[in-house]
This record gives structure tokens, C-alpha cells and sequence, in this order.
């Protein structure tokens, strides 16, 4: 059997470039990168353990973590975390089930000088709303022997006190952070919380704004509903460009939003921000996992009768991603730049254009029978198109948009929904970008005519004023000044 291939790192977690066997690496104290992945149980407050094998080299015996394992050369951190939990425990869940809530460095030696751990971890928390039946996992016996739920608590107290038949953790450093988490969570005071929202939502001033339509042409006006719906169409890509579960989010706060007050001000509060993430705090989040949308992924684990599934809460990161939803959520800058540099120069340019998602190939929404269209470069990373990403979209988005260039009366504005049009099912949008341009100069113009007699307008008001001492509403030369001036109002009105 192959030994499992490492990456080697530096002492502050960078990557060496170099890889060795798992055995070279614990006896060589090499730093390396591992998951731990926790799963708690809303409902009971407990956390999921399992008992390692008699036959593991480190801790053999011991209660420990729900699932954890080496990050394997060249895999990535979530992708890890995944598969440990269905090859040690049975259970397979997507993505947005998993919760990065921090990291911490390992450095211990054990077995008598002969395995030295230096480990980078990356903890997750998968939170599911009722335990999962014990029945259910399916346990690799070359790694686990048990399984069992225990009280967070409880738990808690057992590595304060060293208990023998547990896997220490120093919980007054930063592993400490599992559990104030769940405590900061699921024991805090509402009425505070409550204030805390409310007082975010009173930095806001609800204002009115009009637009002003009496220009519009007829054909005009009809296109305007048609551009409305296309915008609302954009408007859901928006919601999950910023977090891949940020629309699923959405529908479910709307929904709870009538259960309570402090429902209603997470309602209100994500209503202004589209996100968990406050804009006016530095991205700061308002929300937290335990608040999350609940989904339930129905073959996850083995089936139990009378069992529909694992429920569990989609997991959102407690910081903003830099990179959004544009990039795959566990991918560093390292790995970025590594797998670009492989590309040829077109598409490299492609992979960091303006109309392109990265992704993993395992997790692209590209259909099968398309992926011959989408640049891979490797199989770690793919660059996949808008019109291939948001494909339902940007369909209806077009076809809204066609309707409405039918309809136009506007020679400019019917080029520039053509366009537009046709860029979003090709992703050329030079034709467009220049249709915009025009558009927009022929409006400066207008405007700046529009202001030009305004301007003249009120130059003749205050020279009437300065000049002849009239009053406006006087019948000769005042009504002949606010003659001259209502016409320069109607001009700029009418341009």
C-alpha cells in the first residue's frame, strides 16, 4: 500500500513546494496541514465524539474529535474535511455544511519521542439541528471504533481536567474557541441582542426617491417594465455572488421574519446589508451560523427507519470572503497564482477576466456535456464563463431584455439592450460597453444643456432682481423676465 504523500511547510504554515510520506513527515517533525471537523447538535447541545482505533499510531483509544485527517498533497482544506467525515463516519454533506471557524498550530511529541506533531489545523463546525442516529454512521474500523454524543459542557470539563481516556486540548489557548463559540451562541441574552440590531438599523435614514418619467415616450415607458424584470433577474446573481448559500439565506429570514421581534430586526438588518455582514462595521457579521437557513440532505448516511436525513444549518464564514463567491471558499492566493501560471496566455487572461467564476471541477454547476467549453488547466481549478455559471439567469435576463428592445423608442437605448443582450449568452460585452458610452454621452449632453438654461433662467431672475427692481409677478417687464424663465425651465425640462 502507497504511504499518503504530504505537503511539507515552514514554520508559519507556507508551503516548501516539497512533499513526503506521512511516517517521513510525523518522524522528521516536518509541519504539515490537517482537518478537524466537529459536528453539534442544536436541539440536545451536544457535540459528536468518536473513539480512535486501537491501532492508530497517535493516540490509540482515545475519545477525540467527531472526524479529522492529514490534508494530502495538493488537496485543499474543504475538500479534506469532506471526505474525512464519509470515510471515517459515513456521512456525506455538501460544501455549505461545513463552518471554518478557526485555526491553530499544533506542536506536541508522543510515543516516546518517536512521533512529533506539527500540524496546522483547520477546525470546522458542522451544526445539524438533531443528532444524527448512532445506527446511521458507518465506521471505518482501521480509524474508529465508537462513536458517541456528549453534552458541550460536559465535555468541556473533561479536558479541563486531563481526563486519560480523551485526546488533550489545551482549551484555555486557541482551541478554547470551539467552545465559546457555541456558548456565545446558544446562550446569549435576546433582549441585549435585540438592542445591539436595533441600534445597528437606527444609524439608517429611509429617504424617497423619484424618477422622473414624463419624458418617456410610450414605447419607451413599456420597455422600462421589461429592463425592471431583467435587473431583478441580475439582482439574484448578485445575491450569490456574495456568499454561494447567501439567496437560500435570504428567503429563509424573510420567511421567519413574523416569529418574533428579534426575527423581524435580523430580517430588517440583512434586508440593508444583502448579506450577514454589516457594511457599516467593517464587514463585521450580524449574524452567525445558529441564525443560517436549515437544509436537510436526505442521503447523507446510511438510511434508519423512521429518519428522514441530516438537517443541518447552512454555514456561513464569521469573516466577509475576500474573494466573495467568485472563488472556491478554501482556495488561497498561492494556489491561485500556481494554477494560473500553468494556463496559456489566453487563458490566463480568461481566468482573471472581468465574466468568469473559479471553481473547483468537482463542485462546477457546468453541465457534463459542456465542460469541453470551460478552461481547466488543471484539476485543481477551472475557470468557468458567466454564461455557463448563471446560465438560467442570464437566459431570462436576455430574453427580458429583448422584449424590451422591441418595444423602445430610443434608437440608442434599443442598440444598447440589443447588446446587452446578446453579451450575456456570449460573454462579449465590448458591443454593449460601447452602446453604454453613447447612450451616456447623448444624456450628458442633454444634461448639460438642461442645466445651461436653468443656469439662464436663474441669471435672468437675480439681474431682473438686481437690475429693475421688479417684482416677478408684476404685468410688464416682470412678467416678461418670468416669461423668459419658465421658457428656459421648459427647455432643460424637455431636453
Amino acid at each position: 500500500m502507497v504511504e499518503e504523500l504530504l505537503d511539507v511547510l515552514t514554520h508559519t504554515g507556507q508551503r516548501t513546494g516539497i512533499s513526503k510520506p506521512r511516517g517521513l513527515v510525523h518522524k522528521d517533525g516536518d509541519y504539515h496541514r490537517a482537518v478537524h471537523v466537529w459536528i453539534f447538535a442544536e436541539s440536545t447541545k451536544e457535540l459528536l465524539l468518536q473513539r480512535r482505533a486501537d491501532c492508530k499510531d497517535s493516540w490509540p483509544g482515545l475519545w477525540d474529535i467527531s472526524s479529522a485527517g492529514h490534508i494530502s498533497a495538493g488537496d485543499t482544506s474543504l475538500i479534506t474535511a469532506r471526505r474525512e467525515l464519509e470515510e471515517e463516519l459515513g456521512v456525506k454533506l455538501p460544501e455549505d455544511a461545513f463552518e471554518l471557524i478557526f485555526e491553530f498550530l499544533q506542536e506536541c511529541v508522543i510515543n516516546d519521542g518517536t512521533y512529533t506533531n506539527n500540524e496546522f489545523n483547520d477546525v470546522y463546525l458542522v451544526t445539524t439541528l438533531k443528532p444524527i442516529p448512532l445506527s446511521a454512521f458507518t465506521l471505518q474500523e482501521s480509524e474508529v471504533s465508537a462513536v458517541k454524543y456528549i453534552p458541550w459542557e460536559k465535555y468541556k470539563a473533561i479536558l479541563e481536567k486531563e481526563d486519560p481516556e480523551y485526546v488533550p486540548y489545551d482549551i484555555s489557548g486557541i482551541y478554547g474557541k470551539l467552545f465559546s463559540v457555541i456558548e456565545k451562541r446558544y446562550k446569549e441574552d435576546k433582549v441585549a441582542r435585540s438592542l445591539m440590531l436595533q441600534k445597528q438599523l437606527d444609524r439608517y435614514a429611509s429617504i424617497t426617491l423619484d424618477a422622473e418619467l414624463s419624458g418617456l415616450s410610450k414605447g419607451d415607458m413599456d420597455a422600462l417594465v421589461f429592463i425592471i424584470k431583467a435587473a431583478k433577474v441580475i439582482d439574484e446573481i448578485f445575491y450569490s455572488q456574495v456568499w454561494a448559500s447567501n439567496p437560500t439565506l435570504r428567503d429563509w429570514l424573510k420567511e421567519h421574519a413574523v416569529l418574533s421581534s428579534l426575527d423581524r430586526l435580523k430580517w430588517e438588518n440583512y434586508s440593508i446589508n444583502k448579506s450577514p455582514w454589516s457594511v457599516l462595521d467593517e464587514n463585521g457579521a450580524f449574524l452567525s451560523t445558529a441564525d443560517s437557513a436549515v437544509k436537510l440532505s436526505a442521503d447523507s448516511t446510511r438510511s434508519v427507519p423512521g429518519w428522514e436525513g441530516v438537517e443541518y444549518r447552512a454555514a456561513f464564514p464569521i469573516v466577509k470572503p475576500a474573494g466573495a463567491n467568485f472563488y472556491p471558499p478554501d482556495m488561497d492566493k498561492k494556489e491561485f497564482e500556481l494554477w494560473k501560471n500553468n494556463l496559456r496566455d489566453d487563458q490566463q487572461e480568461a481566468a482573471t477576466g472581468f465574466f468568469t467564476v473559479i471553481r473547483r471541477p468537482e463542485s462546477s454547476t457546468v453541465p457534463h456535456d459542456q465542460i469541453s467549453e470551460v478552461e481547466y488547466g488543471t484539476q485543481s481549478l477551472c475557470a468557468v464563463p458567466y454564461p455557463h455559471e448563471y446560465q438560467p439567469q442570464l437566459h431570462e435576463a436576455a430574453n427580458f431584455l429583448k422584449k424590451a428592445e422591441r418595444l423602445a423608442d430610443s434608437p440608442s437605448l434599443k442598440q444598447l439592450l440589443r447588446t446587452k443582450a446578446e453579451a450575456f449568452l456570449s460573454n462579449d460585452y465590448f458591443e454593449s460597453d460601447i452602446a453604454w458610452m453613447q447612450l451616456v454621452s447623448e444624456l450628458i449632453y442633454n444634461l448639460k444643456f438642461a442645466e445651461l438654461c436653468f443656469c439662464l433662467a436663474n441669471k435672468l431672475h437675480k439681474w431682473l432682481d438686481t437690475e429693475w427692481k421688479l417684482d416677478h409677478s408684476d404685468l410688464n417687464w416682470g412678467l416678461g423676465g418670468q416669461l423668459l424663465m419658465e421658457t428656459f425651465k421648459v427647455l432643460a425640462i424637455e431636453k
